[in-house]
């Protein structure tokens, strides 16, 4: 049986990874594996059902707790992009040469993204290229340098990646210390791939025909004002959790009710009409809920095999058989 769950996982795993020419959500098979693993080892394990239901429980609020963390960036991202507050960059490119332009984009999505998470910056980052460049063609070679840049750059921060984050939450890592260890092999993994393309690239940048301009009643002022607070928001976090050694999630929830409050104080005299777009409750709509649900069955899916001890023993197999352990735990020792 404990033999069928690792199957379940495997299975269900490559269905995720073939999610777009099957046309099936991920979430769906996220979901499912969930369940039928964790049926499956309450099924097999020697401990009872009373025991895998606390063992659930227990997994159940570490997973909780990644998730509300991913709920209030996500909403806080939504709300500073409906405020306009990432033109606050944006609006401040000026290249007129290709080559530029690739440097400029690059390092923005590197340092965007380690605030922000990988597919927020991509999403913002490509938006910005529809109104920076005419040709599809260069477009499609820009979207490129930023997912490698934004990839590069959420991986040298604990809230850059969904990844970092969960390990961060963990305590597997440190917010000094991934930025430390990590920072400068970041910035080779991207300034190599801009340096060869840099030599690919030639031309001056020719913008599009068509002007985009947003109606909104938001002025500059708000723009950068929310901006700030968003970003400010965020960077928060880890000094919240370094001071107070509070979980992460709470530190967000924190920061979310604080730009809530202070979004509402900003345009409590506006028209219902005028902050319809702007809200706290449309941001919450807006975001990737999908995803969330993802991250919840993929989660609960991999703790069956934490709880039943395949992981554990996987890990002793390849601690045995390639080593290479870091030399922290000796020093904690020696001390």
């Amino acid at each position: 049986m404990m033999t069928m769950t690792a199957v379940v996982f495997v299975l269900c795993y490559a269905l995720i990874a073939l999610e777009h020419p099957l046309k099936i959500s991920k979430s769906a098979i996220a979901l499912i594996a969930a369940g039928i693993m964790w049926t499956l080892y309450s099924f097999a394990s020697p401990l009872g059902v009373e025991e895998v239901a606390k063992q659930l429980s227990e997994k159940l609020a570490e997973t909780a707790a990644i998730v509300f963390f991913l709920i209030g960036a996500m909403t806080i991202v939504e709300v500073t992009d409906s405020h306009g507050g990432f033109e606050v960059i944006t609006s401040r490119i000026k290249a007129t040469k290709l080559s530029s332009l690739l440097w400029i984009i690059g390092f923005i999505s590197f340092f965007l993204s380690s605030i922000l998470d990988n597919m927020t910056t991509t999403i913002v980052m490509v938006t910005l290229m529809k109104r920076l460049l005419k040709d599809h063609r260069q477009r499609l070679f820009f979207a490129g340098i930023i997912i490698i840049s934004a990839n590069a750059g959420g991986a040298w921060t604990p809230i850059g990646d969904v990844t970092t984050t969960m390990l961060w939450i963990g305590g597997q890592i440190t917010t000094g210390n991934i930025i430390k260890g990590l920072f400068i092999a970041s910035l080779v993994n991207m300034v190599t791939p801009l340096i060869i393309a840099s030599f690919i690239l030639k031309g001056n940048v020719i913008p599009p025909d068509k002007v985009y301009k947003e109606a909104t009643a938001i002025s500059q002022f708000e723009k950068t004002f929310m901006f700030f607070m968003g970003m400010g928001c965020l960077i928060f976090v880890p000094i919240f959790k370094a001071i107070t050694h509070l979980p992460p999630y709470l530190g967000i929830l924190l920061a979310l009710g604080v730009l809530w409050l202070v979004g509402d104080l900003l345009h409590r005299k506006k028209s219902e009409e005028e902050k319809e777009h702007i809200t706290f409750t449309k941001a919450l709509r807006r975001i990737d809920m999908a995803s969330v649900v993802f991250f919840i069955g993929i989660l609960m899916a991999v703790a069956t095999l934490s709880a039943n001890g395949m992981l554990p023993s996987l890990a002793q197999w390849l601690d045995a058989k390639i080593g290479n352990q870091c030399r922290v735990d000796r020093v904690l020792w020696r001390r």
